[in-house]
């Protein structure tokens, strides 16, 4: 699961592509197949997100955690962020500054989908150990 966190007003009018972003992201990174998409964007009043300025940060400011069922290399977690600064550049007009990226990997018995946890899935249709 991704949650994005943002200003309402900024994040609200590009949520749509952000997703999409988002997920191409992670087909290409981890190898997520293209119905596994599960985003939630907290869009948060102005005055409710406090971050620093500092370093040329503006209201685009956004923070996005992921979610994740361990098993994923580091060089591969780093890939991961680079596609989505690089495309969130790109496609966004966002800079780099104005990005947070949190990639969070629990253990598979932390993590539940289908009625089951991580741990007991047998048959996934994309591979965790990448």
């Amino acid at each position: 699961m991704v949650l994005i966190y943002g200003i309402k007003e900024k994040l609200n009018p590009i949520k749509s592509k952000m997703s999409i972003v988002i997920y191409s992201c992670l087909m290409s990174a981890l190898g997520l197949p293209e119905n596994k998409r599960f985003h939630r964007f907290i869009l948060i009043d102005k005055e409710n997100f406090l971050y620093s300025m500092e370093g040329g940060r503006t209201d685009s400011c956004t923070v996005t955690g992921i979610n994740l069922m361990e098993g994923r290399e580091n060089e591969t977690i780093k890939s991961l962020i680079d596609f989505i600064f690089g495309e969130f550049d790109r496609q966004l007009g966002m800079s780099n500054t104005d990005v947070e990226i949190s990639v969070h990997q629990q253990p598979r018995h932390c993590r539940s989908f289908s009625g089951i946890t991580g741990d007991e899935v047998k048959d996934l249709a994309y591979k965790v150990s990448v």
